[in-house]
């Protein structure tokens, strides 16, 4: 008997780019999008694709999340997606053609990122290999508020066809980003009993500006790598900043 799989997503205020996303998707056997509060039509949009659009009271962070909606799948396997990621045709045909016949319990996609609009081929971002097709019952989330990993037990293996992700469509995105997951990061570190300070928020922030600019290749992807490691540095260096906040209280 074929193998039946289930999508699942988290959402928030995600309607501009939901409907792509759901799109590509349309031969899985069951969707399941978990909203946490959107209010711009983005539970409405969901509805229209899937009759099992669950909204949420509470938000406990991105890995508890996807282990609620990871819970409300019933299919053999489970595909993990984010609402800004599509599903290209060549990557359904490959998802299907394994499920078929599998040869692992969880598979890694490569995924290809734009930012501000181009497409980002070094930096560290490319492949980007993503755990994102498993066997249910076979992995979980970890409990992190941000930069959540799939907790796995079994055989892996790779897929080769690209999961096409939009991560930043304008600055403005990645400012909101910034300073939302650079909070997140700072109590979630305060939490494992870490502390920041100035001298570690420098010195951190030079340290991921170098690493993707200069080791990981950064300034071949033109302007957009040179943005992207500057809002990389930012990224840790106010994580470390807030981090020394909270520690003082």
């Amino acid at each position: 008997m074929k193998p039946r799989l289930s999508v699942i997503l988290i959402t928030k205020n995600e309607a501009r780019r939901l409907g792509a996303t759901l799109d590509a998707i349309s031969f899985a056997d069951e969707i399941i999008v978990l909203d946490s509060g959107s209010t711009d039509g983005t539970v409405e949009l969901a509805r229209r694709y899937s009759g099992k659009v669950y909204v949420s009271e509470d938000w406990p962070g991105f890995g508890p999340q996807k282990n609620r909606a990871l819970d409300l799948a019933s299919g053999d396997w489970v595909l993990s997606l984010d609402a800004d990621e599509r599903v290209t045709p060549e990557l359904a045909a490959e998802i299907q053609a394994v499920l078929a016949s599998p040869q692992a319990e969880m598979y890694e996609l490569p995924r290809s990122s734009s930012y501000c609009g181009r497409t980002i081929r070094h930096s560290g971002w490319w492949p980007d290999y993503v755990a994102r097709l498993f066997r249910r019952g076979t992995a979980r989330f970890s409990d992190d508020l941000v930069h959540e990993r799939l907790l796995f037990q079994g055989a892996t293996a790779r897929l080769t066809a690209p999961l096409q992700h939009e991560s930043f469509r304008t600055l403005e995105e990645v400012l909101n980003k910034v300073n939302h997951y650079s909070s997140a990061g700072a109590e979630q570190a305060l939490a494992r009993g870490r502390r920041g300070g100035l001298g570690k928020a420098v010195s951190h922030g030079v340290w991921a500006f170098l690493r993707s600019y200069l080791l990981r290749a950064g300034f071949l992807d033109g302007r957009e790598g040179f943005i992207l490691a500057i809002s990389s540095a930012e990224g840790v260096y106010y994580r470390y900043l807030k981090l020394m906040y909270l520690g003082k209280r």
